[in-house]
Order: structure tokens, then C-alpha cells, then sequence
């Protein structure tokens, strides 16, 4: 998990560098954006971004107001919250998630996350 952690970081920090010149440029690699991943009209979605032999990555987006209902993760588990406002909420506390947050989510502990506004979020596993 510290691998794909560890990837994670790179690849977010990397997409979210500002360009210095002007210049026109031609993307010669497919680029992805998580806005296409999510094409039906549900208010919780879940993709696999990808799945590793340690672990997967999922973009999981969730419509304002709706929520991920309560459940358990049999692993533990990174949330990052990509864009939107959300609330992680578990036994212990909860806390409100925006672009850049994220929160730790322990092996076998109840939690769930609710929508303020339409949201995106990664999840490492």
C-alpha cells in the first residue's frame, strides 16, 4: 500500500503543476480525466482506476446530498477527496473533506462518506 501511496502522490502533484511557457503543445499520450470515468446517472459510482497485486485504486464519486452508505473495509484503506466537499464520518469523529484532504481509514472500522456538494474522491486500498 505505501507503493501505491507513494504513486498516487507523485501522479496528483505532477497533474497539478502549473505550465510556464505559452508554447502550443501535442499530447503524444492519451491523457484521462476522473469526470469521464463516471457516465451513468447514478448518485454513487464507483471505478477501478487500478488493480495492483498489492493493492487497487478506485475514483469514487458521490452526487451533492447522497452518501456512501455506513460499511467496513476489510483493509485499510486511504480516502482522498480530488474535488467537491465531503464529510467522513466514523465511530471516533468525523471530519469534512476538501480537494487536497484526506483521511486514513483503519481495517474493520465503520464509517461512511457524505456529499456537500458533487464530489470525487480516490480511493487506495
Amino acid at each position: 500500500m505505501k507503493k501505491l501511496t507513494f504513486l498516487l502522490v507523485i501522479v496528483l502533484f505532477m497533474g497539478c503543476k502549473k505550465k510556464e511557457n505559452n508554447t502550443t503543445e501535442t499530447n503524444s499520450y492519451p491523457k484521462m480525466n476522473l469526470k469521464n470515468l463516471h457516465t451513468e446517472d447514478k448518485a454513487v459510482q464507483t471505478q477501478l482506476l487500478l488493480n495492483a497485486k498489492e493493492g487497487k485504486v478506485v475514483s469514487l464519486q458521490i452526487a451533492s446530498g447522497k452518501q456512501l452508505k455506513e460499511h467496513v473495509s476489510k483493509v485499510p484503506a486511504l480516502l482522498l477527496c480530488v474535488t467537491g466537499k465531503g464529510i467522513y464520518r466514523e465511530a471516533s469523529g468525523k471530519t469534512t473533506l476538501e480537494p487536497g484532504d484526506y483521511v486514513i481509514i483503519k481495517k474493520d472500522v465503520k464509517h461512511q462518506v457524505d456529499a456537500l456538494t458533487d464530489s470525487n474522491f480516490i480511493l487506495v486500498k
